[in-house]
């Protein structure tokens, strides 16, 4: 049995989508959807009330931990394969379910992600990003360990074993597969439509508590110059991208959003 976590906090504007998705998919096992809302005031919880065919369960007590939730629903779940999907990560084809979950069969398989494509009122310096993040995998296969829980598969029996951290607020994803030493795959024909545009004050604090994140894990830090590189190399990028597609406007946003968002991750580094 398959058993799909949702976590979800004020996205109405996605949810619906998401649900009707995950409630058509074709599977050969029987799955359950198990919805766990961090008391939403827009409407989602609401909605979410309605829907027959999601079991839905009270988060934990106390400050969002993103580790305990995961812990707490895999805890709950019927299921010995799990998947995690963001409840604004919309699925996009009915057997979606059955090719991101065909990994783990091989016991060598420690755990999976799919691809992310863009929404069409995305940022093209952000569709950019997601295009070099997933894909066909070719590029972001060269960045170590990378991985993205958002649209992600487990056997529930490693993850009783190996629980997530719960002593850190972000990247607790990134965290579990160092950790573990995991073996990941990739699979680019599982796909979700998932994407945000951030204000420049929320890029700049995702990126710095993500900063923060990766030296709690040990990670390698960068110095100011390496980060000064950073920027000019992906605004040279972006702008590349951007002229090729004729996306004009966003060429002086570019070098805006690359120093925000890099800079911001460097200070979260030397906290």
């Amino acid at each position: 049995m398959i058993s799909v976590l949702m976590r979800s906090h004020n996205d109405i504007k996605y949810i619906r989508q998401t649900v009707e998705a995950l409630l058509e998919q074709q599977v050969d096992d029987s799955f359950e959807i198990i919805s766990c809302d961090d008391r939403s005031a827009d409407g989602t919880a609401e909605y979410l009330a309605g829907v027959t065919g999601i079991r839905r369960i009270s988060p934990p007590e106390g400050k969002y931990v993103p580790g305990r939730t995961l812990n707490y629903m895999i805890n709950q779940a019927k299921g010995d394969i799990i998947v995690f999907n963001n409840s604004d990560a919309i699925p996009q084809k009915h057997d979606y379910l059955k090719k991101l979950t065909a990994p783990l069969k091989d016991e060598n398989t420690d755990c999976v992600f799919g691809n992310q494509i863009a929404r069409q009122d995305a940022y093209y310096v952000v569709r950019k990003d997601y295009e070099r993040a997933f894909g066909d995998g070719s590029v972001s296969a060269n960045w170590g360990n990378f991985f993205s829980l958002v649209s992600s598969a487990f056997r529930k029996a490693d993850l009783l074993e190996k629980p997530f951290n719960e002593e850190i607020q972000y990247s607790e994803d990134a965290d579990w597969v160092k950790r573990y030493s995991a073996k990941i795959v990739y699979v680019p024909d599982a796909i979700v439509e998932h994407s945000h545009n951030y204000t420049l004050q929320e890029v700049k604090k995702r990126f710095f508590n993500e900063g923060v994140a990766d030296k709690q894990m040990g990670r390698k830090t960068m110095s100011l110059l390496h980060c000064i590189r950073t920027i000019t190399a992906e605004t040279l990028r972006d702008w590349i991208y951007l002229v090729k597609r004729g996306r004009f406007r966003e060429i002086f946003y570019a070098p805006v959003y690359r120093s925000v968002q890099k800079f911001s991750y460097y200070r979260g580094t030397k906290k």
